[in-house]
């Protein structure tokens, strides 16, 4: 089982081509009730079968069975299901004997023996997105009633980049106005460019990769820990729990590493309204682990869709040799497309962990 958090603890479970994948939540607060209305909205932009997407077609529509009576949280674990109906097993048969390069079906087998569900990826699948999406959009509405708003948006596809958030100046109309689109992005006029690049690689017969930009915005300075109880270090770790993700910088990010302190450093001054702020935000909104009033703002790098249409080198687990590959199944061509709102979930699951009573 794939569990995340301590005062509020995530357990995810289910194979891509299972009856259901679904999430329990343990240490909600009682008496909060969900707008489930919102929730269904929210999952809908994570939803496969849109334009430049994979083509399975699921309503991804969650079913809370436990820990809720007439959508109010009675304080007992939360139970998600979310029913698979569209699979197609059959398109991985070959996989049973060669593994797919940049997946995770080599090591898996190893780990398990050979007993692990490869139809779909089984639990290592990103069709696991779909709960925590649900899990997290729960979230995201109880930290809105605490102040607190995530928001995201494509940052880059392949080489083509969308304008970045301001760090210093946010607010919650501009991610609630991203969270509108279907593809997020600050500059429209970027978009057309994304696509293009998205269905010409996809025409190809290939993937390409991205990076999401995510901000949090009205936490209060001190939330978070030293070390390994670090802000940050607990948004990475949710982060890595999204299959495609290989990277993640808060701030300036690498960059900072050749900068000089000075240019570097984050200096503080009072507003007009008496609050500490910082003329910069180099530091992502989080210093020594903990946020400091600003907006927390970082990047997450995905890959390129493994699964590609060329053909591929591998190996053949049972004779023992070397062999070609040619992966059958609907793929993305690009995870980001679809990507920002699972970026936004597991950060509600990371931010509510520290921050919900």
């Amino acid at each position: 089982m794939s569990v995340f958090g301590e005062r509020i603890k995530i357990s995810v479970f289910g194979e891509s081509h299972g009856r259901y994948v679904g999430a329990t939540l343990e240490g909600l607060p009682a008496g909060f009730t969900i707008d489930f209305e919102k929730l269904l909205s929210f999952m809908s932009r994570r939803r496969p079968g849109k334009e430049l997407t994979t083509k399975r077609n699921e309503s991804d529509r969650p079913d809370i069975i436990s820990g809720v009576l007439g959508y109010k949280t009675t304080g007992a674990p939360l139970t998600i299901l979310i029913s698979n109906s569209d699979t197609h097993s059959s398109d991985y048969s070959d996989i049973e004997r060669i593994p797919r390069p940049a997946h995770a079906d080599y090591p898996a087998y190893v780990k398990y023996g050979g007993n692990n569900d490869i139809r779909g990826g089984g639990h290592f699948s990103a069709r696991l997105t779909a709960p925590i999406c649900a899990a997290g959009g729960i979230l995201m509405q109880m930290l809105e009633k605490a102040g607190i708003s995530i928001g995201s948006h494509i940052y880059s596809i392949g080489g083509v980049f969308d304008a970045p958030f301001d760090p210093v100046n946010m607010s919650t109309d501009i991610l609630e106005s991203l969270k509108a689109s279907a593809y997020p992005v600050i500059d429209k006029t970027r978009l057309d460019l994304m696509l293009k690049t998205v269905e010409s690689t996809r025409e190809r017969g290939d993937s390409v990769g991205g990076i999401i930009e995510c901000a949090v915005i009205g936490m209060r300075p001190g939330v978070g820990g030293p070390l390994f109880d670090g802000l940050d270090g607990s948004i990475s770790k949710a982060l890595f729990g999204i299959p495609a993700v290989k990277g993640v910088e808060f701030g300036a990010g690498f960059s900072v590493a050749s900068m000089t302190g000075s240019q570097n450093n984050d200096q503080y001054y009072y507003d007009s309204e008496g609050n500490i702020r910082t003329v910069t935000n180099n530091s992502g909104g989080i210093t020594g682990g903990m946020s400091n009033g600003m907006p927390v703002i970082f990047r997450t790098a995905f890959k390129p869709t493994p699964s590609i249409s060329l053909q591929q080198d591998s190996v053949d687990i049972v004779s023992k040799e070397n062999t070609r590959l040619e992966i059958k199944g609907r793929h993305d061509p690009c995870v980001v497309l679809r990507a920002a709102p699972i970026v936004e979930a597991v950060t509600a699951l990371s931010v509510a962990d520290f921050v919900t009573d």
